[in-house]
């Protein structure tokens, strides 16, 4: 088939400099809001620098942890009253971990965006850690990492990350061990509040029913005279060398009839600039359509495989360029040559030209139906934020797909999949 014709996106119906608004506060505070009136509500997003890469090696979760416990109860309201005010306005409110940061979110109708903000303060600065409640979340921790431990792909996950990111930040699990849990006590989760959650560098945007100047008065107004000089400056990670060979370890899991497959490398920073061509790129090998060539060679063809996929993701710090797979125990080892064998063919050649102009039609595509919601806008300025790409990104997005050429996937991929360095990792029953 030939280049696909295509109607060009428009533009100006897109979230871009003429209708974003974007403040920065006396107090490191950056505040994004774009209206929308063909909406009664708003969708409001945002994170702040204390996620678990501060976590100490002997307490590795206390960022979950600390996060997963602030809507236990605060100064002035318990965690009933917390519920109960959100409830009585139909509203939504939630913290949840991250590696870099701790996100937040919530929504509510526009007129009640004053309370949302007041909850959202109040549970950010004045949380109070009750003894009991803290009890109940490391129980429900303790329980999540007991059943990851009987997760096949949730082990492969973790081995991966111990063979590519050997001696990095990133080798540890957000979620820490049952040791490092149990370890924790209530005033490392008061004093890790004390210590990380502040409003330097931390970002908020509302997306909806509301005038943008009347939306940074009211950020102002409940979050603008916070501080903690006790902060400390976000952590820059380093980057993670390639292996020197391939390398393979096997976690077992008894019991399991399935055998879970990870492979890959450590790949691009978000900000790379070759990021688009290796997104690209690794949507044709392991996601577009029946999930790309991966797939259909092994899933499809050979049969190997129950899923096969790949996936690159993003980060502030060199994040990972996977292959995912789930096979019967007898398959392994078929199924881990055909991948690679696929691996080896991705970065020997350029893509078809079939192949690109698919993949760019369906990512430009996709674009606008992201950007139906105010959550979904919310979500793009915060990516927008958090990676520094400009308040004209979305407007530029469709041409800067659109010029991504067959040569440049080619050398983005060649620079990260090294089929002969990969880390793999499996977990199953017995080998």
């Amino acid at each position: 088939m030939s280049k696909q014709e295509f109607t060009p996106l428009k533009t100006e119906s897109l979230p871009g400099p003429h209708d974003i608004t974007r403040v920065e506060l006396e107090n490191g505070t950056t505040v994004l809001v774009r209206p929308n009136f063909n909406s009664l509500s708003i969708a409001l997003s945002g994170y702040l620098q204390a996620g678990s890469l501060y976590d100490p090696e002997d307490k590795l979760g206390l960022a979950d942890f600390t996060a997963d416990t602030l809507m236990r109860g605060t100064t002035t309201r318990s965690f009933q009253e917390l519920y109960d005010s959100l409830e009585s306005m139909g509203a939504s409110l939630g913290v949840s971990p991250g590696a870099h940061t701790a996100g937040f979110g919530g929504k509510s109708l526009a007129d009640d965006l004053p309370s949302l903000l007041d909850l959202l303060g109040d549970i950010l600065i004045n949380p109070v850690f009750p003894e009991a409640d803290v009890e109940k979340v490391r129980s429900q921790l303790l329980t999540g990492l007991d059943l990851r431990s009987q997760d096949t792909g949730e082990m492969a996950d973790l081995g991966f990350d111990q063979i590519a990111y050997a001696g990095h930040p990133y080798r540890f699990p957000s979620d820490g061990y049952p040791e490092t849990i149990r370890a924790i006590q209530v005033q490392d989760l008061v004093d890790f509040h004390a210590k990380h959650y502040g409003p330097q560098e931390m970002v908020i945007v509302i997306v909806g029913a509301v005038e943008p100047d009347r939306a940074v008065a009211l950020v102002k107004e409940k979050l603008g005279s916070w501080s903690n000089p006790n902060q400390p400056e976000p952590i820059q990670v380093p980057e993670a060398p390639p292996l020197e060979k391939t390398t393979r370890q096997h976690q077992i899991v008894e019991g399991k009839s399935q055998t879970d497959i990870v492979l890959g490398v450590v790949g691009p920073r978000r900000n790379w600039e070759g990021f688009y061509p290796a997104l690209l790129g690794n949507s044709i090998l392991g996601q577009f359509g029946m999930m790309g060539r991966i797939g259909e060679s092994v899933r499809n063809k050979s049969g190997l495989a129950y899923y096969a996929y790949s996936s690159l993701s993003s980060s502030v710090g060199p994040g990972p360029w996977t292959v995912a797979a789930g096979v019967a125990p007898e398959n392994l080892d078929r199924a881990l040559d055909l991948i690679q064998e696929e691996i080896r063919k991705f970065v020997a050649e350029p893509v078809s030209p079939e192949e690109l102009a698919d993949v760019q039609s369906n990512y430009v595509g996709k674009l606008p139906l992201t950007l139906e919601s105010n959550s979904g806008v919310a979500s793009a300025l915060l990516t927008m934020e958090r990676y520094q790409l400009g308040l004209d990104y979305l407007q530029g997005y469709e041409q800067m797909i659109r010029k991504i050429t067959r040569e440049a996937i080619l050398e983005a991929s060649r620079q990260y999949l090294d089929p002969d360095r990969l880390a793999i990792s499996t977990a199953g029953p017995p080998l």
